[in-house]
């Protein structure tokens, strides 16, 4: 087993959710010990396939991270991890590292896909935490939910991908 950086904070996957009003489709990760949640907008396609692996659902035919899952263990090696590695322009970043030692570049998307279905766990950069993390232990910090209520509802998925900011245009 390959040792992760000891600067990585472990998450849970919580589940896949729909934010109104502009339908974006969040994957919410969340790390219980202080009670933040690290939501990562995802496309449709990504967001269906975690969903169905959280809830057990297996279909009839392989999604893509289902072969995935089954090219790797068929090579003999096997998924140790997933590294939420880095947030760049509004994007995540992301590694899935192979029991062998190997670290295969991805996005944060598709890394959890696979490691919900192969139980591995998800790792997250502490400063990746601390800039997009969400603070839920309530009081004060009802502010900062707020806030970050306000960015989900004026970012648009486009936001993501041209490389700006996300958010409001000045």
């Amino acid at each position: 087993m390959h040792e992760p950086d000891p600067d990585l904070i472990p998450l849970e996957v919580a589940g896949v959710r729909r934010q109104l009003p502009g339908d974006d489709l969040i994957v919410l990760l969340h790390e219980p010990e202080r009670e933040l949640v690290l939501p990562i907008v995802v496309g449709p396609a990504e967001a269906t396939s975690i969903a169905v692996a959280v809830e057990g659902v297996v279909p009839p035919r392989p999604l893509t991270h289902d072969l995935l899952r089954d090219v790797i263990e068929a090579t003999g090696n096997k998924v140790d991890h997933v590294e939420i590695t880095e947030l760049l322009d509004g994007v995540f970043h992301a590694a899935v590292v192979l029991g062998s030692g190997v670290r295969v570049d991805s996005r944060a998307s598709d890394a959890i896909g696979l490691a919900v279905r192969t139980g591995s766990p998800v790792l997250c950069a502490q400063a990746v935490l601390d800039a997009a993390g969400v603070d839920t232990s309530g009081g004060e910090d009802d502010r900062e939910i707020e806030r970050f209520r306000e960015f989900l509802d004026s970012v648009e998925p486009e936001d993501f991908e041209a490389g700006e900011p996300p958010g409001p245009s000045p």
